[in-house]
């Protein structure tokens, strides 16, 4: 039998698998991480599943260590409540990638088996053990079961020979292998790789190359571990264990011989990692940024590898390098031996251990028409912003920070690149044409007798980065509770009515900008948030204010029709033929307000 084969037949009722058996896998260590943990905890508690093991059973949230976004804070303590009650071990926020914890802590080693919510959880090939990355129900049925069904793949092997090059990294090797195999010429395969260049590999560059099988389209990229690594993992985690070896006369579908002695430094394009080329061809292209981490390259080694570069040098002015350790001991290593200083001198971003811009969580996001670098095994359009994003090894990020330009290390100049003056671009120019402002108003009343409506309540701070007011309105009030769906409710030209302190605390335009959006006719309240009342008279919404005790004369209920001048204070209940007098404009706000906004 191939690794997998045995390492499938060892785990489960059958003495000898071959390719195309279906077979139950009894899963050694079961992760879920921040990124799909909830949905795991969702289909356990649905369908009145209990956890099978909860020694073998693991959470690790690495996607969002800042539990920045809502969702996954949620998400996370979600989770965290589970875990609590099942006795499950966590590696939280400040731990790293999950699939880093695994190998270093010993959860998987040798010849064991790993499933995760984590496509590359086939980074166990680095160590000679399975790891899968499996949907929520998969997990799901892991936890509860301990075992998932699998078929078991065909075995292809990739014999490496030749020399390496002194400048080819982990990383150019692997790209190379895309080059030449794509995404899909591997596809369903387990790979086994070996050969004499093999030995010199250390367990982080395997955990590099093995990384990337899921880009191949491959099951897993399988190494048999040497004596080097074996002590590697020994001294990690204090056991030496005994790696799985392929039978002399094992069955493979191809074996392929490949000389990596013409393997040179590459880089993936942008928008595919298999969609690769030499650095040389796309050398000197401008960047603006720069990252350096992810399940990929977050290693000691990556880390020491891009130091030495950085050192006594700094990064290009304009560009922004952000480095992101895999792990949190790998963090404190690389602060105990001066990396992290070395990192801040030369002008970098250094994060919490984690995933990093790969789930959208972390740092290494880039925004349109940006152009970055990364160490990331991933550039697909839109994964990890709207930019453009190059994948290359530490070596080639590290030296292009420095250049502000794609280059290797023995080809960074003098003078870093600067960047051209261009004149700056407008997202979209709007004429505005200001008609004349209606000083009366007629509308229902919306009465939410309620103290110190903040800002997050109007406007969720998740919303943040919408700046088109036509689509802020959908969320307005989503946040308050009893009023979620003010905004599919609320018609143009309607009136709401408050008490206390309404737009109490943050100075977000937005929070203002939602009402204009769904054609509110004013808001009025016993007072307003001190920024929250400069923000509506700037944009040239109509408010107002009034005294203790006017709502009750007016008896005013929702639904009531309600007609309110802006230049007398006069308020009229329509409905009840009520009428008070609140405070009118002041001169300031009225200018402001006929002017169509302060600019």
């Amino acid at each position: 039998m191939t690794i997998i084969e045995k390492i499938i037949a060892n785990h489960s009722s059958q003495a000898t698998v071959k390719p195309g058996d279906i077979v139950d896998v009894f899963i050694d260590a079961r992760a879920a991480r921040d990124f799909g943990g909830a949905n795991v905890v969702e289909n356990i508690l649905n369908n009145g599943l209990t956890v099978h093991d909860p020694s073998r059973t693991f959470f690790t949230f690495d996607c969002n260590p800042g539990g920045s976004d809502q969702k996954y804070a949620a998400n996370q303590h979600f989770c965290r409540l589970f875990a609590r009650q099942n006795d499950i071990k966590i590696y939280d926020i400040d731990s790293g990638v999950g699939t880093h914890l695994a190998i270093d802590k010993g959860l998987a080693y040798p010849g064991s088996t790993f499933v995760s919510t984590d496509s590359h959880a086939n980074i166990m090939g680095a160590i000679g053990a399975f790891g899968q990355g499996m949907g929520d129900q998969d997990i799901a049925a892991a936890w509860a079961k301990g075992s998932v069904w699998f078929k078991v793949p065909d075995s292809v092997k990739l014999i490496l020979k030749g020399k390496r090059p002194a400048n080819v990294a982990a990383k150019d090797i692997v790209l190379n292998l895309l080059s030449i195999y794509g995404a899909n010429k591997l596809l369903g395969y387990s790979v086994e790789i070996e050969g004499e260049p093999c030995d010199g590999f250390s367990l982080d560059e395997r955990i590099t190359i093995s990384s990337m099988a899921t880009e191949m389209g491959a099951i897993i990229l399988l190494f048999t571990p040497n004596d080097k690594v074996l002590d590697q993992l020994e001294a990690k985690t204090g056991s030496r264990f005994t790696p799985v070896t392929p039978d002399a006369d094992a069955s493979y579908l191809f074996c392929h011989e490949i000389d990596i002695s013409s393997f040179v430094p590459m880089v993936a394009n942008p928008g595919h990692p298999h969609d690769d080329t030499s650095v040389d061809s796309v050398r000197n292209t401008k960047i603006d940024s720069a990252f350096l981490g992810s399940c990929t390259n977050g290693r000691i080694e990556d880390l020491r590898i891009a130091a030495e570069i950085l050192k006594g040098r700094k990064v290009a002015p304009g560009v922004v390098l952000k480095i992101v350790p895999s792990t949190d001991a790998i963090w404190r290593q690389a602060l105990e031996e001066g990396l992290i200083q070395v990192f801040k001198d030369a002008g970098a971003m250094v994060s919490n251990a984690g995933c990093a811009g790969c789930a959208a969580g972390q740092v290494g996001q880039n925004g349109p028409e940006e152009i970055s670098i990364s160490t990331g095994n991933r550039n697909f359009s839109g994964k990890q912003g709207k930019g453009s994003m190059y994948l290359a090894s530490p070596e080639v990020v590290a030296a292009s920070a420095i250049a502000g330009f794609i280059t290797t290390p023995d080809q960074i100049p003098s003078t870093p690149a600067t960047f051209e003056k261009k004149e700056a671009k407008v997202r979209e120019v709007v004429q505005k044409v200001v008609s004349e402002k209606p000083t009366v108003v007629e509308g229902r009343a919306w009465v939410i007798r309620r103290d110190d409506i903040d800002t997050d309540m109007i406007f969720h701070n998740r919303y943040l980065t919408i700046t088109k007011i036509e689509e802020m309105g959908q969320y307005a009030f989503d946040n308050l509770k009893g009023y979620e769906d003010f905004a599919k409710k609320a018609k143009p030209f309607d009136i709401v009515f408050t008490t206390k302190n309404f737009g109490a605390g943050s100075s977000r335009q937005q929070a203002v900008d939602c009402f204009l959006s769904l054609g509110i006719s004013a808001i009025v309240a016993e007072s307003f948030g001190a920024i929250y009342e400069r923000n509506a008279i700037n944009a040239a919404m109509p408010i107002m204010t009034y005294t203790a005790g006017q709502l009750e004369e007016l008896e005013l209920e929702q639904d009531d029709q309600v007609r309110l001048n802006m230049l007398t204070g006069e308020v009229n209940n329509l409905t009840k033929n009520k009428t008070v007098f609140i405070n009118k404009f002041y001169d300031a706000q009225m200018q402001i307000y006929k002017n169509g906004g302060l600019l």
